[in-house]
């Protein structure tokens, strides 16, 4: 992915801008800015612009690939997805607020262990959630035999076999590979 210098009208990629420059409206390459005594544009001249651009429908960047603009688009939703265990609303989606959770920052569940655990037991006792578990642990934390551990790997995705750790990472595979937004609700 590049840019065009406002300066010197040269198309280059990002690392020819300083990070600053790449959030304004108009950048200037650091060759531009230093008065030509950077001299990266030398050694690197001119980036080839790939000929597929995804651009983003709300704010007109540009991505090299669907799944870049698909992960970028989640900048724009609205925070509006409340933590199922706190309340607090400040999520963008039910993945971000079940890492707030599996954190242990969350003032409901604080403790990693204590709220992987509880997640884990959560997601279990929900009807809709069976077919995303792992059905056979082959690893487990804590007591291990069935006494309230939490198997290594205890979530997967039916569509592609993927195994998770955390449920916020299946939820946010399921978002953005499936697109299935509301995977789980509370």
């Amino acid at each position: 992915m590049g840019r065009t210098c406002e300066d010197c009208g040269s198309y280059l990629t990002n690392s020819h801008f300083s990070s600053n420059q790449l959030r304004k409206d108009y950048p200037r390459c650091k060759d531009c800015i230093s008065g030509g005594q950077y001299n990266s544009i030398q050694t690197e001249r001119y980036y080839q612009e790939p000929s597929i651009h995804y651009e983003c429908h709300e704010c007109n960047s540009s991505f090299g690939s669907q799944n870049q603009l698909n992960m970028h688009m989640q900048v724009h939703r609205p925070r509006n997805v409340a933590c199922p265990i706190c309340g607090e609303v400040r999520f963008r989606s039910g993945a971000n607020a079940v890492a707030h959770v599996e954190s242990g920052h969350c003032r409901g569940c604080l403790g990693v262990d204590n709220a992987r655990n509880q997640i884990y037991q959560f997601a279990n006792s929900q009807r809709s959630m069976g077919r995303y578990m792992t059905e056979t642990p082959m690893l487990e934390y804590g007591d291990g035999y069935g006494g309230g551990g939490v198997p290594d790997l205890p979530y997967h995705c039916p569509e592609c076999s993927k195994s998770f750790r955390q449920l916020s990472q299946l939820l946010q595979h399921q978002d953005n590979k499936h697109n299935n937004v509301r995977m789980i609700s509370y």
